[in-house]
């Protein structure tokens, strides 16, 4: 039997926060088994890249952030068979809203150190957690003008 629905890829946003050698990661629930994963999600109708950014980290973390710049974008095929097209930003976090409610599915925000996530590596959601953060420690840094819309 084939799909006959058009291939697309799912369009997701990530977004890197460091604050003092430490990095903005969330706890969460996926297939059934905690695993650590950036603040991350899929863009919703009518919402730019960077807005879906800023309420992914909202809504993972609590924190409200500023989204400062693109790391790069990925495009990776899970076990599961889906294609994502990842925008991965970096930001800084601003205030955490000590009323938010988290998605479900969160267990907790968490602040990590690379050498603590490199640590833990068996519980990342996926090899993207830890690449694009050292895309980002090598200096992938580039102005949110590269996007356009």
């Amino acid at each position: 039997m084939t799909d006959d629905r058009p291939w697309h890829a799912h369009v997701t946003v990530a977004t890197v926060i460091e604050q003092n050698g430490r990095f903005l990661v969330v706890e969460e629930f996926a297939d059934g088994k905690r695993v650590i994963n950036q603040p991350a999600g899929h863009l919703e109708q009518e919402e730019s890249l960077t807005e879906a950014a800023r309420r992914e980290v909202l809504e993972e973390t609590g924190y409200d952030c500023r989204i400062d710049g693109v790391v790069g974008t990925t495009l990776y095929k899970a076990a599961n068979g889906v294609t994502y097209y990842r925008t991965s930003f970096f930001g800084t976090a601003e205030q955490q809203r000590p009323d938010a409610q988290l998605d479900e599915g969160i267990i907790q925000p968490l602040w990590l150190s690379r050498e603590e996530l490199q640590a833990r590596e068996a519980d990342l959601r996926s090899h993207l957690v830890l690449a694009t953060i050292d895309q980002y420690l090598q200096g992938h840094r580039y102005p949110l003008e590269l996007i356009y819309g």
